[in-house]
């Protein structure tokens, strides 16, 4: 019987938590909650935001006052790929690769029959761009690291598909305005290989942690059996 591809989320939350993964999957409902699909929801609204005034814009879920928000914005405005940005022609595509198999909630550029191809059929052109949209905040630069590798993942299932190398890939953190590019790299490749395979190989619970920043906002942290301690107790308070 053939094995079951592993989903991009599934890669993002091994990457993020083994365990979190192992729960996860025992679950009917792994749907995003509402909140979060209200500020992923935010990255196909950009030009209507940016026409709100202050109070319209208060009451949307974003993460920085009005007026910050607005020039974020307004600075991905300036962007080249600005109006694919915006007005996607590609979004919630899913995509299936060779290894795993989930939606990229952009793809900026064309894709399949409408890529452009040269004399032999082959693509051509500049390649397409999956784009993976992310409900949370954004590090200080670039993205965290299972966004990271959820997007070499796209980058991945896209090439598959397309029969062409897609090296790039977008981060977006709509909730704030922000765009980080994540490039293909040895690095970010042999990150993603060691998750997926730690994914493929999960049979049963993988060990506990012993106390994490992560456990404590966990779904699953009564049923885990993972202990956190305070940091009163840590220091013997």
């Amino acid at each position: 019987m053939p094995r079951e591809k592993p989903t991009f989320t599934d890669l993002a939350t091994a990457t993020y938590c083994p365990r979190q993964l192992y729960y996860d999957r025992r679950e009917d409902d792994r749907d995003p909650p509402p909140a979060a699909t209200a500020r992923i929801d935010l990255a196909f609204r950009y030009p209507e935001l940016r026409e709100l005034d202050d109070a319209a814009l208060a009451a949307e879920p974003i993460d920085r006052p009005p007026g910050e928000y607005r020039a974020a914005l307004d600075r991905l405005a300036e962007r080249s790929d600005w109006t694919a940005l915006s007005a996607p022609t590609n979004t919630r595509v899913l995509l299936d690769g060779k290894d795993a198999r989930g939606v990229a909630h952009k793809v900026l550029g064309a894709t399949g029959a409408d890529a452009p191809r040269d004399e032999g059929g082959k693509p051509s052109g500049d390649p397409p761009v999956p784009v993976i949209v992310s409900p949370g905040d954004p590090p200080d630069r670039g993205v965290w690291e299972p966004q990271s590798v959820r997007a070499v993942a796209a980058m991945h299932a896209l090439s598959w598909q397309e029969g062409r190398r897609i090296r790039r890939a977008l981060v977006e953190y709509p909730a704030h305005g922000v765009v980080r590019e994540v490039s293909l790299s040895v690095r970010r490749s042999g990150t993603y290989r060691r998750v997926l395979r730690s994914v493929r190989e999960l049979d049963g619970p993988p060990a506990r942690l012993s106390g994490s920043e992560k456990c404590r906002e966990c779904r699953h942290r009564a049923n885990c059996g993972v202990k956190t301690r305070s940091l009163r107790s840590l220091i013997g308070l």
